[in-house]
C-alpha cells in the first residue's frame, strides 16, 4: 500500500484490503454515513472526513498532516489482512466467511467513544443506535465545521459525567441513561482507566470493565475489539451464538483463531447476516 497528496484529498493504492462498504457496515461503528454516490462521511477523533473508492484507489479528504497522525492509525492501514485472513482460514466455513467479508478493516477507534457506543447498543437496532449516539453528540458534543456541512464530535466522559440521567432525556435512551452517566463517571474519575487497560491483559481488561454497571460479555469484548484493539477478543451475540452453533462443536473455543479471533468473529457476524 501507498499514498499520495492529492490537492485536498489523500489518494491509497494498493487498498484492495479495505472496502468501504465492509469496514462501515460490519456493526463495529456507528458514526459513517453512506450519500447516494457511495461517499462515506463520518466523525472520529474530533475529526470529520469522507472516503471514496476509484477504481483501485480509495480517496480519503484530509491534509497529509491529519492522514499520517490520525486516520493511517484509525484505518488501521499498517496491518496486513490478507495475511490475517490466510491464518484464520482453519475450515471451510471460516473461509467462505473470510472471502465474502474480504476488505474490512478492524477500525482503531477511540476507547471511550466504543465503551459508551456499545453501551448504548443493547437490545438495540442500528438505526437506533446510530439516531441515539448522533443526538447525544449534537447535544454535548463540540461543534466541527466540515466542507458545508454541521458534525459534532463525540463528548469526552468528563462532560457526560457532570450530567443527571434526565439531561439525556433528549436522547430517548431509556435505561441506558443510567449506564452512559456511570461509565462516564468511572471513566472520568479514574475508577476505569482506558488507556491502563490498552496495555492489558485481555482478561483483566475484560474484568475491569464488567464492574462498571450495565457492561456484561458483550459490551465488554466489543469493547476491548473496537476501543482498546484487542484483536482476539470475540464478542457473542445471538447472531455469533447462531452461526457457531451451525458450523462448529459444542464446547468451540474462538481459541482456535488466535491471535486473530476478533477478526474472525467480524467475517462471520459479517456473512451470516450478509449472505
Amino acid at each position: 500500500m501507498k499514498y499520495f497528496d492529492r490537492c485536498g484529498e489523500v489518494e491509497i493504492t494498493g487498498a484492495s484490503d479495505f472496502d468501504l462498504n465492509r469496514t462501515f457496515q460490519c456493526g463495529q461503528c456507528f458514526r459513517w454515513n453512506a450519500d447516494d454516490r457511495g461517499l462515506y462521511t463520518g466523525v472520529a477523533n474530533g475529526r470529520v472526513t469522507r472516503l471514496r473508492r476509484d477504481g483501485k484507489s480509495v480517496f480519503i479528504t484530509c491534509s497529509l498532516f491529519d492522514f499520517e497522525t490520525v486516520w493511517y492509525d484509525y484505518f488501521d492501514l499498517g496491518r496486513d489482512y490478507a495475511e490475517i485472513r490466510r491464518r484464520i482460514c482453519i475450515d471451510d466455513f471460516m473461509r467462505e466467511a473470510a472471502l465474502f467479508g474480504a476488505g474490512i478493516r478492524i477500525l482503531r477507534q477511540d476507547s471511550w467513544e466504543a465503551l459508551c457506543s456499545f453501551i448504548i447498543s443493547q437490545c438495540n437496532n442500528i438505526p437506533r443506535i446510530k439516531k441515539i449516539i448522533e443526538t447525544l453528540c449534537r447535544e454535548f458534543g463540540d461543534r466541527i465545521e466540515f466542507e458545508s456541512g454541521e458534525y459534532y464530535a463525540f463528548p469526552p466522559a468528563e462532560r457526560l459525567a457532570a450530567l443527571d440521567e434526565k439531561d439525556l432525556a433528549p436522547l430517548r435512551c431509556g435505561y441506558r441513561a443510567e449506564y452512559i452517566i456511570g461509565a462516564a463517571a468511572a471513566v472520568a474519575g479514574g475508577t476505569i482507566n482506558l488507556e491502563v487497560l490498552s496495555q492489558s491483559p485481555a482478561d483483566d481488561a475484560r474484568a475491569s470493565l464488567q464492574r462498571i454497571r450495565g457492561v456484561g460479555d458483550k459490551v465488554a469484548d466489543c469493547t476491548a475489539l473496537f476501543g482498546l484493539n484487542m484483536l482476539d477478543a470475540f464478542p457473542v451475540d445471538v447472531w455469533m451464538k447462531r452461526a457457531v452453533a451451525q458450523h462448529y462443536s459444542p464446547g468451540f473455543d474462538p481459541g482456535i483463531f488466535h491471535p486473530y479471533a476478533g477478526v474472525a468473529q467480524q467475517y462471520i457476524y459479517y456473512y451470516i447476516r450478509g449472505k
